[in-house]
């Protein structure tokens, strides 16, 4: 992985979501069936929040919320964002300041793609397994 190429290199542009009066055990079954760990909430054609697999444990499971909860109510609000031209190394530095493992990607003031350590993950895969079939 080349740390100063932009993040859009990397991230993910199919981005999967929920609206917010959606239970959250309907937002759960979505993450299941897409295998993934975080959901984009949508409104009016614009992103409003954000669903993680955190989320549920600590904002659902602890405090014993119910499933048919609306994913509006436990969703995080505060979006963090990069830029989709932020070089990946400064990308990781803003996940590890903040401490998540999703961060979502705007394109002129537009979420257009999400990065996770998934994708990091993948990335170096990648550059391992073209390495080694150089040698």
């Amino acid at each position: 992985m080349e740390r100063n190429a932009p993040i859009k290199v990397y991230m993910t542009r199919k981005l999967i979501g929920v609206n917010p009066d959606d239970t959250i055990q309907e937002a759960c079954k979505i993450m299941v069936k897409f295998d993934i760990g975080s959901l984009v909430v949508i409104e009016n054609d614009r992103v409003v929040g954000f669903f993680t697999k955190s989320d549920i444990i600590r904002r659902v499971i602890v405090p014993g919320l119910p499933y048919t909860t609306p994913v509006k109510e436990i969703m995080t609000r505060e979006l963090i964002t990069t830029d989709a031209n932020t070089p990946v190394r400064e990308v990781l530095k803003t996940m590890a300041y903040h401490r998540i493992k999703h961060i979502l990607i705007e394109e002129e003031g537009k979420i257009v793609g999400i990065f996770t350590l998934s994708d990091l993950l993948e990335a170096t895969r990648r550059k391992l397994e073209t390495s080694i079939s150089v040698e």
